[in-house]
């Protein structure tokens, strides 16, 4: 099969241009289902793009039609794939969602904007809001709070750090993405000194920075905007309940709030100054007296977004009328109260708080099981889950299970080849491995992917 060969889900692709109001990239991605959903709802034709087959986006009833580019991100086989699907569909508009696709399109973003509008924010702005040490600079200049922290580079500047700081503390990348090596980049929570040492060795391996941060017990709230001309037409705020990993992972419950006074005029202030144009989401998290500190801001679509569009504010579309250059709605409303689950997710970060015990910031094991529990109970919305639409959380439970069973698996036969060795060498005194009739052992060895 050639790279630049189109593949769609119904394999043969129409050899006349069709006109396509939007073509949606990591179609893999929650956030990238709920704009085909919001897209689609509202008549316009909508196209998604992904790296592999299966997505659960690729089942709704509102993406018509599906392309697997059989190339990585980033590379220049995807680019030339990606290229001949906006020949193909003609589409007015491109929205993307990851860390990793933003980076490829900045680095290409001159020649596929004579294809296709990027619902993106412009340079320098991106820029900035992508750098975590930028946007805070600038929030300290406005008088937003920003966590109290240092700048490390390398392992032997940890030590000041922590006299600095102490302990515990947060280890950020400066920039969540390496485009060099095409990786995420995650913040890590320490304790010692060190898991402080072995985390700043992990982030900046690749020649990136880390910012070392006060931890903040408080609670961890999220804004998002749309905010074009210097005006902003939407305003949304949820608090997280949890998260995966449970210290300011990917939150998989939460909750729609009124916008608090504080954390609303300074997000607004913050947006203006960087003049950042489009969807963005702000990210607070409060100290124990309630104090909001500005974590970060992600200028994309972001993984929970479904709350918002469930509460009346629906971000992907007033993202797609901005990037076409339409008018865009002002929403001044929308309900507060609603919680939403993702209830994968959701068990994942119980596992995660049962093997982190006693760590900050998360819960004793008791109350984990006891609050998984108590949400069953609760009137909730779980991500996914639309009766219009019901095929993509089908494919997204099956998707879950399969990979959970995997990973069972494989640590099941890691334990065995290791039994199994420990017996070639040390003969029949090799212990046999444990087994658990419960089947508790197999949830606890396969939550540590």
């Amino acid at each position: 099969m050639e790279s630049n060969q189109l593949i769609t889900r119904d394999s043969q692709p129409t050899p006349r241009p069709v006109t396509y109001d939007a073509l949606v990239l990591d179609a893999g991605l929650p956030q990238s289902l709920m704009t085909v959903r919001s897209l689609g709802s509202r008549g316009l034709r909508v196209a998604a793009l992904e790296t592999f087959a299966g997505a659960p986006t690729f089942s709704s009833r509102w993406c018509q039609k599906a392309f697997v580019c059989p190339a990585d991100v980033g590379t220049e086989e995807y680019l030339a794939y990606l290229k001949q699907v906006l020949d193909w569909t003609g589409a007015r508009v491109l929205i993307t969602s990851s860390d990793g696709t933003i980076a490829f399109i900045r680095r290409h973003r001159e020649e596929l904007e004579q294809k296709v509008r990027i619902a993106l924010a412009r340079e320098p702005a991106l820029g900035i809001a992508m750098n975590k040490e930028q946007t805070q600079g600038i929030a300290k200049k406005l008088g937003v709070s920003v966590p109290r922290g240092v700048k490390v580079k390398a392992v032997d500047g940890v030590e000041a750090a922590l006299r600095e700081v102490g302990l515990p503390a947060v280890v950020k990348p400066v920039e969540s993405w390496d485009e060099q090596h095409r990786t995420s980049m995650k913040s890590e929570l320490v304790t010692t000194p060190d898991e402080a040492r072995r985390a700043v060795e992990k982030l900046t391996r690749f020649g990136g920075a880390t910012l070392f941060q006060q931890f903040l017990p408080g609670e961890r709230e999220s804004m998002g905007l749309l905010h074009a001309n210097g005006q902003v037409y939407a305003r949304f705020v949820q608090w997280t309940r949890r998260s995966v990993p449970p210290l300011g992972g990917t939150s998989v419950v939460h909750q729609c709030i009124a916008v608090p006074p504080d954390i609303g005029t300074q997000a607004e202030r913050l947006v203006r100054e960087i003049d950042l144009e489009g969807y963005c989401q702000l990210e607070f998290r409060r100290d124990a007296t309630g104090h909001p500190y500005l974590m970060e801001i992600n200028p994309r679509l972001n993984l929970t977004i479904e709350n918002a569009v469930y509460a009346g504010v629906d971000f992907p579309y007033l993202l797609y009328q901005w990037a076409s250059g339409d008018q865009i709605n002002v929403v001044n409303t929308y309900l507060v109260g609603g919680w939403m689950r993702d209830l994968g997710g959701d068990m994942m970060a119980t596992i995660q708080a049962l093997q982190q015990r006693g760590r900050p910031g998360v819960n004793p094991p008791a109350k984990a099981i006891r609050d998984f529990c108590a949400s069953f109970f609760m009137p909730m919305r779980y991500a996914y889950v639309d009766w219009k639409d019901p095929l993509p959380a089908v494919i997204a439970t099956a998707n879950f299970t399969r990979r959970w069973v995997a990973r069972a698996l494989m640590k099941r036969l890691s334990r065995l080849r290791r039994w199994l060795s420990q017996s070639l060498r040390g003969g029949d005194r090799a212990p046999a491995p444990a087994t658990r009739r419960d089947g508790a052992d197999q949830v606890a060895h396969t939550s540590k992917e």
